[in-house]
């Protein structure tokens, strides 16, 4: 069965690899299995058609045969409990790197949301000079408490895992802010995750949707 998955027709992230489709895009090529994708627009994302799969009018969203899946870490855990590669054999292991999952995304993630909404989103407030730097401390203290967790290991819990997966997809964020830069380690982390070929395809593959809708038309 095809797999099926939206990203969007003219992602804001201008293919810096930042639009959570290349999460799901990063995991199928880890595991081997192709998949096509439909790009939306914002406005097709926010149709009836659309909403029938993601009840929130957001990307990306997975379709294989009569399974149809939304959110970001549901569809990279049924990836990888489908098809081998991302998680482990052993049982124990295999709980800890799903535990990695859910902790990018509801524990390290949070507060870099917050810090990028600060920054783009609230920065003409008359508040956001002094609510930034509480925002960012609480960025840091992630980043202190992952960092300890990591120390010099290359991966959070042994070999790479779909824990990996989302916890660098999750650090991505901070790049351009030069917070990683202050824990080689982590900087360290997520250069390894981007120099996997299954991360560099997954990226090569957002970014070239980005060129082409950003081409002058003939």
């Amino acid at each position: 069965m095809t797999i099926t998955i939206t990203a969007f027709e003219r992602s804001p992230d201008g293919g810096r690899g930042l639009a959570r489709d290349t999460r799901v895009r990063w995991a199928l090529e880890e595991v081997g299995q192709p998949y096509e994708v439909r790009l939306l627009s914002f406005r097709a994302m926010k149709e009836p058609a659309h909403l029938a799969l993601h009840p929130f009018g957001q990307i990306p969203t997975y379709e294989e045969g009569d399974l149809a899946l939304f959110e970001t870490g549901a569809i990279v855990l049924h990836v990888a409990q489908r098809h081998a590669g991302l998680l482990p054999d052993d049982a124990d292991a295999r709980a800890r790197a799903i535990a990695w999952m859910f902790a990018a995304l509801n524990t390290v993630e949070p507060p870099i949301l917050e810090l990028a909404n600060a920054r783009l989103l609230e920065s003409g407030e008359p508040w956001s000079e002094a609510r930034l730097p509480l925002v960012e401390d609480r960025v840091r203290h992630r980043l202190r408490q992952l960092a300890g967790r990591l120390d010099e290991a290359d991966w959070l819990d042994g070999g790479f895992s779909a824990g990996d997966l989302m916890m660098v997809s999750v650090l991505l964020r901070l790049k351009s802010s030069g917070m990683l830069g202050e824990y080689p380690n982590l900087a360290a982390y997520v250069a390894r995750g981007e120099a996997r070929p299954a991360y560099q395809r997954a990226f090569a593959a957002q970014l070239a949707v980005c060129a082409a809708s950003h081409r002058p038309a003939d």
